[in-house]
């Protein structure tokens, strides 16, 4: 019987609404319709970093994780103390996310993460992130905020060039690619286990992956957001399901 990967997906903290809501855990509904549709059972995990028996068990059930965008990493997850600049964070998912990662790291279980996931996977190997990308002249604009601003989540608003021989080179099938930009953080130090593989024009990394062969990429841009238009974005899911549906069937175990 062949069955469909699970993924893992972190929730967020939505704080309480007195008097009408209390502390509720949350996703945006679009990564979960994009996996389903490329062929996983998506499995949503709530922020038990308190309750480590039960997180683990959850974890133990999934065969690949996946980590989305949200609100800024906490600054003391890396040993920087909060610039003014740093926005809202939410402890309870960096504690969750850092612990799944490690877990998955030391398993070989395969990891796709976009936007905060990128810098999530660079945190948990023990790099350090940019908490406010506007204080560097010399970058380009990557904070294209669909509220804010206005701009459309699948805005192409620059290109991405991609590492030859790459892991992302091979699966995405292009040296460049136009994508989209909703971040005011990225990375800095670039921990030690991975290795860049796609850069934006200024320089920033956009792209990052395992050094030791691990399924674990990680991207700063929204591919979720770009599958309809883009068919390597495409791609980059259906390697990810294969790559789970291998660690279920135990050919990477």
């Amino acid at each position: 019987m062949n069955l469909r990967p699970i993924i893992g997906i972190p929730t967020q903290t939505q704080e309480a609404v007195p008097g009408k809501l209390p502390p509720c855990w949350i996703m945006s509904q679009r990564y979960i319709r994009v996996l389903a549709s490329a062929g996983a059972l998506p499995w949503l995990i709530p922020l038990l970093e308190d309750d480590p028996e039960t997180l683990r068990g959850i974890y133990q059930q999934l065969d690949g994780v996946f980590l989305t965008g949200g609100v800024d990493m906490d600054p003391a997850t890396y040993g920087e103390t909060r610039d003014e600049m740093c926005g809202l964070s939410d402890l309870a998912r960096d504690r969750t996310e850092l612990a799944l990662i490690r877990w998955a790291v030391a398993d070989q279980k395969p990891v796709l993460a976009v936007c905060r996931g990128i810098q999530v996977l660079n945190v948990a190997g023990g790099g350090t992130l940019h908490q406010d990308l506007n204080a560097h002249a010399a970058l380009i604009k990557h904070d294209y905020w669909p509220g804010e601003g206005g701009f459309p989540r699948n805005l192409l608003s620059h290109s991405a060039s991609i590492v030859e021989l790459s892991r992302l080179n091979q699966i995405l099938g292009a040296a460049s690619v136009k994508v989209n930009s909703m971040h005011h953080q990225g990375i800095k130090d670039l921990a030690s286990g991975l290795t860049a593989s796609a850069f934006a024009p200024d320089g920033l990394i956009e792209g990052v992956e395992s050094t030791n062969g691990h399924f674990m990429i990680g991207v700063q841009w929204h591919p979720e957001e770009l599958v309809e238009s883009e068919a390597p974005m495409r791609r980059l899911f259906a390697a990810f399901l294969q790559a789970a549906s291998e660690f279920q069937q135990g050919l990477v175990r």
